[in-house]
């Protein structure tokens, strides 16, 4: 499998309109592993993603929650919207099963600003559907309205039918929840012509869906057909989730209650509560025992169902403690690996930086120089190390030495400041690096002479009478374009800058050497008396 092939087949698995989680859990896995033999970032972090979602889907809400953010800034370094926008739709359906509507929200929004043309027709329309699901929690379901339908048009736009129906449930489904059950009937009707016409079956969630708005609309004969027919589905497609079953069953035992077939309706109700204890289905049982309470009161059944609805308040009580134990737990995990993200950040940060001066380091400069070479783009590094800089220290102190670093650093730091991606490092003891992407070789030159001349006018008497500091400096070039598309390596360009530092020190110091095109003339000879 290359890389086309790979991305593909993670397209395949994210983009999938009916899920085994299970089965496709393994395929995700085998999928990340092929993406680091192959190397690529981007297919590793997409792979990842993939990972989470179904760790999600399994019911392991710790692990996705906690592969998440990291998945999030390498899609950031990789600039990669389409990962982007994945990973926001994930992280927005990782907050609503923690039941923080505000941040399902925030992240939906970005999912949907962040689609672009790398965006699947899939993404297009399963993400404005997911933003509908977040406003439609945050009780904004007029907003919702128009998210949904405008998904619902772009699967017809886009031949992605199936994707359609499945919009037009969830569309259904929001409106029964919020109590407008005349306007769901009307969406569920929607939804059995869709299927029509397309020649699609209705799946089993999907008649569930229906059925449970035909009963809120007191259609209990219709609602009892379509959950038998929810039934058969289930029976012919049985790779729904573990609660499926006894949600289906306990939907018709409510189906049935309202139309009186209370037998039928309670054997429907043993079973789904057999399977709920088989299952260790704690939240549908909740739910199951509430039914019976009210199964046993429709039939004057009153002691039996104060005792079911007992039942139902301590299976509740227990269920919510679950609940908020387990979302605790997933956000104990994010701030974890918010917190470890960040410490790692900061640690990294540390081991870039030099501690006295505050510049960059030589391991950053190793870590991004030659990515800078091998760019393409004009690039000017020159080498900067202060005269005499050991009779500093010997004359007049190393604390002075250190305050005259710590100077220097800022008189340089404050000159590339202006330009984009350009920084200053310390390479060790008293020399300095520039690196000045971007910038053409005559500006480059004014630069370090300017650099040069702040240094050797600065008000060193501040730190000590007598004192004068002067930097000698080597420059190279690297062109950002050449006829035979030859690029210097690291250690060319910085072989290059030394020998025009030697030169520098050579022919005087307090001078800038290099052999740029277009420069003004080497800046003048420093005196030969004092500690410099």
């Amino acid at each position: 499998m290359d890389t086309e092939q790979l991305s593909e087949a993670l397209d395949q698995l994210d983009d999938r309109v009916v899920w085994d989680a299970e089965r496709m859990l393994t395929q995700a896995v085998d999928l990340g592993l092929r993406a680091r033999e192959l190397g690529d970032p981007l297919l590793i972090a997409r792979a990842d993603l993939t990972r989470a979602n179904l760790d999600m889907r399994t019911g392991d809400l710790v692990s996705a929650a906690q592969r998440v953010p990291d998945i999030l800034r390498r899609a950031a370094e990789l600039d990669a919207h389409a990962l982007l926008a994945r990973t926001h739709a994930l992280w927005s359906t990782i907050y609503r099963h923690l039941g923080d509507a505000s941040n399902s929200l925030e992240h939906a929004v970005q999912s949907v600003t962040l689609l672009d043309d790398t965006a699947t027709d899939h993404m297009q329309i399963w993400h404005r559907s997911k933003l509908a699901d977040a406003l439609s929690l945050n009780g904004s379901l007029s907003e919702a309205r128009a998210y949904y339908e405008k998904a619902v048009e772009l699967a017809a736009a886009k031949d992605q039918s199936r994707l359609g129906l499945l919009v037009l449930n969830n569309l259904a489904y929001a409106e029964c929840g919020a109590g407008h059950q005349e306007a769901a009937r009307r969406v569920a009707d929607r939804l059995r012509e869709h299927a029509a016409r397309n020649g699609f079956e209705l799946t089993a969630p999907l008649l569930d869906t229906i059925g449970l708005i035909e009963i809120e609309n007191h259609d209990y004969s219709r609602a009892e057909k379509t959950l038998l027919a929810c039934l058969e589905q289930h029976a012919s497609h049985p790779d729904d989730d573990a609660d499926a079953l006894p949600e289906y069953l306990l939907s018709l035992a409510r189906a049935q209650r309202g139309l009186g077939a209370y037998e039928r309706a309670q054997e429907n109700l043993d079973t789904s509560r057999r399977l709920c204890a088989e299952r260790s289905l704690g939240h549908v049982l909740v739910k199951v025992h509430q039914e019976q309470a009210q199964l046993h009161a429709v039939r004057g059944n009153f002691a039996e169902a104060f005792a079911a609805h007992e039942s139902f308040f301590d299976a509740y009580v227990e269920m919510r403690s679950l609940e908020d134990e387990a979302r605790a737990r997933t956000r104990h995990a994010i701030l974890q690996t918010a917190q470890a993200r960040q410490d790692a950040d900061r640690f990294r940060e540390q081991a870039r930086r030099d501690p006295l001066t505050g510049l960059q380091n030589r391991r950053y400069v190793d870590e991004v120089l030659a990515g800078l070479i091998a760019s393409g783009q004009d690039l000017v590094v020159a080498l900067a190390d202060l005269d005499y800089f050991k009779r500093i220290n010997d004359l007049f102190s190393h604390d002075a030495g250190d305050q005259v670093l710590v100077r220097v650093a800022r008189v340089m730091q404050d000159e590339v400041s202006s330009l984009p991606g350009a920084f200053v490092a310390r390479m060790g003891g008293e020399e300095f690096l520039l690196v000045l992407p971007g910038i053409l070789p005559e500006h480059a030159a004014h630069l370090l002479e300017r650099i040069r001349r702040s240094v050797d006018r600065h008000a060193w008497d501040t730190i000590a009478v007598g004192l004068h500091v002067t930097v000698s400096t080597g420059a190279a070039w690297c062109p950002g374009s050449s006829g035979n598309g030859f690029r210097p390596t690291q250690r060319d360009l910085l072989a290059t800058a030394d020998e025009n530092l030697y030169a520098a020190k050579r022919t005087g110091r307090n001078r800038v050497f290099h052999d740029l095109p277009e420069l003004s003339h080497p800046g003048p000879a420093a005196p030969p008396t004092g500690a410099r």
